[in-house]
């Protein structure tokens, strides 16, 4: 256990008070330090940086929670299998890992999985972290409207899921509306994109500009003020460096950068439109 807190406690105690301020600030530095310990001691604490068993922990949760909710519709489909390929080629992971998130996914769907005690032991890991909280449930929301189609059993599960993880359901509901955004958002990119290299693209849709607000969690009457200051909280919220800094797995650096160009996307977007400079 630290003992700094109990030292500087102690003398600084003792040059004020004498012997009863020594004893009192050994005290003081002693419930210091057991707090900290305790922080060390909880996976993605604020005191030290995530070991390998924590990251890959946050991997394992990732595939087999988005098992459990493609489950959730009833069967799990040759779609939602897909998908769950596709976001370990986006990670990159090969080998023993691709293999353990494979396993993972597995277990997710299977009847006998314990969300309740996955999604705890999960959020204990990432006390202090919450905005790997709130990557871990935008990948959940990514993978969901990745099938094109969101049920409702796999929105309840969705819910519950967000609810675990400490969000309130007025969170869980903004993030809902963001991820149907992105999903949308980049769709139409990818439409737009077919026009590179011709003499005419056509200007933004109503409804792409729409998805671009949403992305920034505002709506088009926001201020450019209030518009400027939701951009800037979403990429502090999901900076590359930031997350990784915070104990986001290397795997998932490339999902975060991609997440953070889709933010810059809609921001650039909205400020041409308003001639934002």
């Amino acid at each position: 256990m630290p003992i700094k807190g109990k030292l500087i406690g102690f003398f600084l105690g003792l040059w004020l008070l004498n012997i009863p301020g020594a004893l009192l600030g050994l005290w003081i530095g002693h419930i210091f330090d057991k707090g900290r310990y305790i922080q060390q001691a909880a996976g993605f604490g604020r005191w030290r940086a995530p070991g390998k068993e924590e990251q890959a922990l946050f991997l394992h949760t990732v595939f087999a929670v988005m098992g459990h909710i493609a489950k959730a519709s009833g069967r799990v489909t040759e779609k939602n299998i897909q998908i769950a390929t596709m976001f370990m080629d986006r990670m990159s992971l090969q080998g023993d890992v691709r293999r353990d998130a494979q396993d993972s996914f597995r277990q997710g769907k299977e009847a006998q999985f314990d969300l309740d005690g996955s999604l705890g032991l999960f959020r204990r890991a990432c006390r202090g972290r919450p905005d790997l909280l709130r990557v871990f449930l935008d990948m959940q929301f990514q993978a969901a409207f990745a099938n094109g189609q969101l049920h409702d059993a796999q929105r309840q599960c969705l819910l519950e899921v967000a609810e675990l993880l400490g969000f309130s359901r007025w969170e869980m509901e903004q993030f809902l509306r963001m991820a149907e955004a992105g999903f949308n958002f980049s769709q139409q990119s990818h439409r737009q994109s077919s026009y590179s290299g011709q003499s005419y693209t056509p200007p933004p849709s109503r409804d792409r500009l729409k998805d671009a607000y949403a992305i920034l969690g505002v709506t088009e009457s926001a201020t450019d003020t209030e518009v400027k200051k939701a951009y800037r909280k979403q990429m502090s919220q999901h900076h590359p460096d930031k997350l990784a800094a915070k104990g986001l797995p290397p795997e998932m650096m490339n999902m975060a950068k991609e997440k953070a160009q889709e933010i810059q996307q809609a921001w650039e977007l909205i400020k041409e439109q308003r001639g934002i400079r």
